[in-house]
């Protein structure tokens, strides 16, 4: 079959460079977002009088059709045509004859996919903040019922102060939070149309780019027309956020995977969301967790790919440019899922509050209170310190704690304590010392519950 640019050459290509050429295994995914864009433009080409309202209306009707028909599965994509752009016209001038023909009238495939993609990541940048939202929104949930859950804050991977599980899972919807922002600001520049660009230097027909641009939902318009067909920017950009937010999805599924762990037990997930082992009858393996961060790597590799295949482009559209969809459609796929089981898994689990005490207990997450409570009688602060180390390797030592240390081997180091040292090493009462705004005492993590509330009600 000869192609639909056939003109120039005779438009009948070896089969192997057919489908090494074509592109319509994956961008089939925008039928929509293309039908839909035409349709705008057919009715864009009427109002500007390029086309008859005639002719326009029986394109509307027809494209109408073939998008009812592929949604309904009436119609299947023929995958030996080149792109979805060529699918959807051929069958549109098989079935209402040479007007259909007329559909392409000022514009071309560059700034038709430039288009398509737009709107379709504006879509995917949609669903993603809706399932980000759903996350956070588990996490807030997660962090109400566990204001007073005491457990070890970590530097180092070191016990190192006491905080509460929901303080822990509020610094992760905090994260989340900012990766909403990033996306809208992405989704800001992204909603810019290039249609009309056609080519690369624009048309000679008096279109009218803003009305086809206000039809389709665009906050404005690509300003330089070869800027706007060979501008992938708005893909690496959401690339670049979506990496970012692997990253912290994956930071999140590391504790978790140690969390679960028989050496930490601070958490247990359900049995919905682990696995068993073919061979070891005792395990219970969390390999969701594990597949979120090992599908981060994916991510990665999809946003180099892109920088790489960009890197050396000449202006304006080439073909190297094709190269884009697979990677960001596998990204936005891949981001989803892992938010749906992150959403699930969070969910679900089980949170063993009395062994993230114990873990604060016998860390001596304390000693920076018991070092404050000598600055308090009066000690500077590096004496202070010393002072507070010698007595936990003490106890160390000993198999004792600072909470029931004795007196009198509190005073064999310094003669400045007193009954009141009790009180001043007591994990609950560390804890809501720590007022301060974002720290981790139950009044401080209700306000950042507050403020997480409020800031995602925002849109």
């Amino acid at each position: 079959m000869a192609k639909m640019w056939a003109g120039r050459t005779a438009g009948a290509t070896d089969q192997l460079a057919d489908d090494f050429n074509s592109s319509i295994g994956f961008d089939s995914r925008m039928y929509r977002e293309d039908i839909t864009g035409s349709i705008a433009h057919a009715e864009m080409l009427a109002a500007t009088g390029i086309i008859d309202a005639a002719e326009a209306a029986q394109i509307v009707e027809g494209l109408e059709g073939i998008l009812r028909d592929l949604d309904s599965g009436e119609l299947a994509i023929d995958p030996t045509c080149e792109d979805i752009h060529m699918f959807v016209e051929q069958v549109l001038t098989q079935r209402i004859g040479e007007a259909g023909k007329r559909l392409h009238t000022a514009r071309s495939r560059n700034d038709q996919v430039a288009l398509d993609l737009r709107m379709y990541l504006r879509g995917e940048t949609d669903s993603i903040q809706e399932k980000l939202q759903a996350l956070a929104e588990t996490l807030i949930v997660r962090a109400e019922a566990n204001t007073e859950t005491i457990m070890p804050g970590y530097t180092h991977l070191q016990r190192a102060q006491p905080v509460t599980f929901g303080h822990h899972l509020m610094a992760w919807c905090m994260m989340l939070l900012r990766d909403r922002d990033r996306l809208s600001d992405a989704r800001r520049r992204m909603n810019l149309s290039p249609i009309g660009c056609c080519a690369l230097a624009g048309t000679t027909y008096p279109v009218d780019r803003q009305l086809e641009a206000d039809k389709l939902g665009f906050d404005g318009l690509c300003m330089n027309s070869m800027d706007g067909v060979s501008d992938r920017d708005f893909c690496l950009e959401l690339l670049g956020d979506l990496a970012i937010l692997m990253m912290h999805l994956s930071r999140f599924s590391e504790e978790i995977i140690l969390w679960s762990s028989w050496e930490f037990r601070f958490i247990e997930l359900s049995d919905a969301f682990t696995t068993g082992s073919s061979i070891m009858p005792q395990k219970k393996n969390s390999d969701m967790a594990e597949l979120v961060r090992g599908k981060t790597g994916r991510v990665y590799g999809n946003l180099m790919a892109l920088l790489a295949t960009m890197k050396s482009l000449p202006l304006a559209y080439n073909k190297d440019m094709q190269e884009d969809k697979e990677g960001i459609f596998d990204a936005c796929d891949t981001v989803k899922s892992c938010l749906d089981i992150m959403t699930g898994m969070l969910g679900t689990l089980t949170v063993r509050a009395d062994t993230m005490r114990q873990a604060a207990q016998t860390g001596f997450i304390n000693a920076t209170d018991l070092a404050d409570y000598l600055v308090g009688k009066g000690l500077p602060f590096r004496s202070a310190y010393k002072i507070a180390g010698q007595i936990v390797a003490h106890c160390m030592e000993n198999g004792q704690i600072l909470e029931t240390l004795p007196l009198a081997e509190y005073r064999h180091f310094s003669p400045l304590f007193d009954e009141d040292v009790y009180a001043a090493v007591d994990l609950d009462a560390c804890l809501r010392k720590r007022t301060s705004l974002g720290g981790p005492s139950p009044q401080s993590v209700k306000a950042q519950i507050d403020w997480a509330k409020d800031t995602l009600r925002k849109k």
